[in-house]
């Protein structure tokens, strides 16, 4: 089995900054793509930002500039740090990734349980 955690949701003011993770874990053989979604209640889940195992980084035109994605392989761990926060940015953040398992050889595509992000004053 595999799992995606993440973890660092929270309440932040405008124009704050929040630090995502998500660490996958279980009979890990590889990863390849990961990448964060949200989704707010009523609308179809959005596209934050994926990074492929090269550190090539794609970005929801509406944070470009605002939220960075990082891997670490050695932890199968990736960061969503989020920076300059609006109020539109509130949504639950979800962890996606393909992942290879032991004594498998295809990727699957998984997904973790979200957590909630608030921006508000």
């Amino acid at each position: 089995q595999v799992q995606l955690v993440e973890s660092g949701g929270g309440l932040v003011q405008p124009g704050g900054s929040l630090r995502l993770s998500c660490a996958a874990s279980g009979s890990i053989y590889g990863i390849n793509n990961m990448g964060w979604y949200r989704q707010t209640p009523g609308k179809q889940r959005e596209l934050v930002a994926t990074i492929a195992p090269s550190g090539a980084t794609t970005y929801a035109d509406s944070v470009k500039g605002r939220f960075t994605i990082s891997r670490d392989d050695a932890k199968n761990t990736i960061y969503l740090q989020m920076n300059s926060l609006k109020p539109e940015d509130t949504a639950v953040y979800y962890c996606n990734a393909d992942v290879r398992r032991i004594q498998y050889t295809w990727y699957a595509n998984y997904w973790g349980q979200g957590t909630q992000v608030t921006v508000s004053s």
